[in-house]
């Protein structure tokens, strides 16, 4: 089959590769019909996490169709059935899973003690993610092997008008918005500042309005994607010509956001230059592997006794974390990979509603062979790429 792989730092080849086989009796196998390029995959292209093996097989937002199933999968999952596949990989019994923290698992990563290491305490195995969190080929291909496969999937209706791009991104950027945003525990009234307006945080900005904020802003440098944002009634920021803080005061009467999200993470930019200069410094010396200027930001920026909400990825250590800040002024910090199977069914019904549109931020449709192409776009934000779905 063809795979989208891997191939070392800044590159990535469509490979011909073996076709996945039933390796448990939970397992199935799943023809992919659409499948998506997201902003974390960047992280591994640029060579921010570690543990990737030439070869490694991309990709972590995939659906399609059951086509195997292994004989301990449980019935109600048949071959036939249209899934949309979760990144986290859940067993749904350890005390993790049942608290519903599935990206939390403590039994899918086989490669426990590699995340032991590096974070204190084991994750979940994730499709696509280097072997950090299990090795598991991804989804950007033409078949998937899918593990635990009935505690792992959502079933779309056989007879269901919704298209693959209306359900495809429940697969994570959906859930990781509307998480980000669930976690500031919003109230009638609130005012809620995003940073990033790239897929995930324009879904923050669309669930923080269906939890009740009264005003979402959206901060980022790319005019494209501001006016994304401005074209759905969010007010925006440009970072690289405005100061952020001085502007959040301002539209908030002096007190500063109820509620912030980062939603960038560990390759974060500065608008002002010798700031972005000393963090590169200290991350291509290894003094630190993170730029956490989105997260000074929101934490510097929001209101005493807020909430700050973390779901950009972090994979190391930060310099300058404003610990002062964020003790002295009751501030609430929150985060996580997401949990995605406990939000995937009730945004279904969002999007079945028409609440939320997931479709609004595709910009680019792309064949798999042409991945390489699609990690140019996003990457470097070619033609106004905002998301790339690529079709096996």
């Amino acid at each position: 089959m063809k795979a989208n792989c891997w191939t070392g730092r800044n590159s990535v080849e469509v490979l011909d590769v073996p076709d996945p086989s039933i390796l448990s009796s939970r397992d199935a196998i799943v023809k992919i019909t659409s499948t998506a390029i997201c902003g974390s995959d960047l992280h591994l292209v640029d060579g921010y996490v570690p543990t990737m093996e030439k070869g490694d097989i991309l990709g972590h937002e995939f659906m399609g169709e059951v086509v195997e199933v292994g004989p301990g999968v449980n019935p109600k999952l048949r071959v036939g059935d249209r899934v949309v596949v979760p990144f986290p990989i859940a067993c749904g019994v350890c005390a993790p899973c049942r608290a519903e923290l599935y990206s939390c698992c403590e039994n899918t990563n086989p490669n426990a003690g590699i995340s032991e290491k590096l974070f204190g305490h084991p994750t979940a195995g994730i499709y696509g993610y280097s072997h950090l969190t299990g090795g598991f080929a991804g989804g950007q291909a033409e078949y998937a092997r899918v593990v635990l496969a009935d505690a792992n999937v959502l079933k779309i209706d056989s007879d269901s008008d919704l298209t693959d791009e209306q359900v495809l991104f429940l697969s994570d950027i959906l859930p990781t918005g509307y998480m980000g945003a669930e976690m500031c525990d919003i109230q009638g009234g609130d005012v809620v500042a995003v940073w990033g307006a790239g897929p995930v945080g324009q879904f923050a900005m669309d669930s923080a309005r269906v939890l009740g904020a009264e005003k979402v802003i959206a901060i980022d440098k790319e005019p494209y994607r501001l006016a994304m944002a401005a074209s759905q009634g969010y007010e925006t920021i440009n970072f690289e010509d405005t100061d952020v803080r001085s502007a959040l005061l301002e539209l908030t009467g002096g007190r500063g956001p109820d509620k912030c999200i980062d939603a960038v993470g560990l390759e974060a930019t500065h608008g002002a230059s010798h700031v972005q200069l000393y963090d590169r410094a200290k991350q291509a010396v290894r003094s630190e592997t993170d730029r956490p200027h989105a997260l000074r930001q929101a934490i510097m920026s929001c209101r005493s006794g807020g909430v700050v909400s973390v779901i950009g990825v972090y994979g190391g250590l930060i310099d300058k974390f404003p610990a002062g800040a964020w003790m002295n002024r009751s501030l609430t910090l929150r985060t996580g990979q997401c949990h995605v199977h406990k939000y995937m069914k009730p945004l279904l019904g969002l999007i079945e509603q028409g609440k939320i549109d997931p479709t609004r931020i595709i910009t680019h449709r792309l064949p798999l062979t042409e991945a390489p192409k699609g990690y140019d776009l996003f990457k470097n934000k070619k033609d106004h790429c905002e998301k790339v779905v690529l079709k096996p």
